[in-house]
């Protein structure tokens, strides 16, 4: 586990209960006592936590997320992706994220890079998102510009959609977008269930100078109602592991060149 990844456990440790003590980094990630704290500190330094004495609590803005987020945001194969996206973004960026329990560790990984928390007088990154948690999860960092979208918010994906979000991201440019899909298909590309998050999505993908779909392996193959793009619009898949040999070339045969996370 390297330094980054012990930060987001650290952080899902606290979001269980939202009191850590550092016997407990110690038991369960196996870490000195050192570390631990170490750890803790670099955590409230970037304002993720508020250290006590032996421990820390959770702010509870960044904690305050919609149970159905906190159960699957971080299964292995989200966080694996989410780490390959990550990987992509430059300090100084702007990216979009939709909705999503991906786009939701997206966002949490990029929160515990170092370089990005660091302390400066300018934002290290600028993110456009139209879903209400990953908001809520970045505005306690100073240290993100945070743009949200207008609009009506979706009671199940709990994304902006509807005309309003037009007005926002009509008037953005982007350096990359991340969107969250319920299917890719090397042919048909990427679709949703709903057709107000798909218009979304595919206006948040236009704007940006590469978007990218983010996806786990039992997405592919799948077609849902609604159409977002294909290879006109996106032109990276970043999944795990679970992608065959011939579905990397049938999407590379398709315009879409692949990223496996690991």
């Amino acid at each position: 586990m390297n330094r980054a990844e012990r930060l987001t456990a650290v952080l899902d440790l606290l979001a269980e209960t939202g009191h850590l003590d550092v016997e407990d980094i110690i038991t369960k990630l196996h870490v000195s006592a050192a570390t631990a704290r170490r750890d803790l500190d670099t955590l409230a330094e970037q304002q993720l936590l508020t250290r006590t004495r032996g421990g820390a609590t959770g702010q509870t803005v960044a904690y305050d997320l919609p149970i159905r987020y906190k159960k699957e945001q971080h299964a292995p194969e989200k966080l694996q992706i989410a780490h390959a996206a990550s990987a992509l973004v430059q300090r100084g960026a702007v990216i979009g994220l939709c909705g999503g329990t991906t786009s939701t560790s997206i966002a949490a990984v990029l929160c515990a890079r170092a370089d990005i928390m660091e302390a400066s007088p300018q934002s290290s990154l600028t993110v456009v998102t139209n879903a209400i948690n990953i908001a809520a999860q970045l505005a306690m960092r100073p240290q993100i510009k945070t743009v949200v979208t207008g609009g009506v918010v979706h009671p199940r994906s709990y994304e902006l959609v509807g005309p309003y979000s037009d007005v926002v991201l009509s008037k953005i440019t982007l350096d990359l977008a991340f969107i969250g899909v319920n299917g890719i298909d090397p042919v048909m590309g990427a679709t949703v269930h709903d057709e107000q998050e798909a218009a979304v999505n595919s206006l948040m993908a236009s704007r940006a100078s590469r978007a990218v779909v983010v996806a786990d392996s039992s997405k592919i193959g799948v077609i849902a109602f609604a159409t977002i793009g294909g290879s006109k619009l996106f032109s990276t898949l970043i999944t795990d592991a679970g992608i065959t040999a011939e579905q990397v070339t049938a999407f590379n045969d398709n315009g879409i060149s692949v990223i496996v996370a690991s």
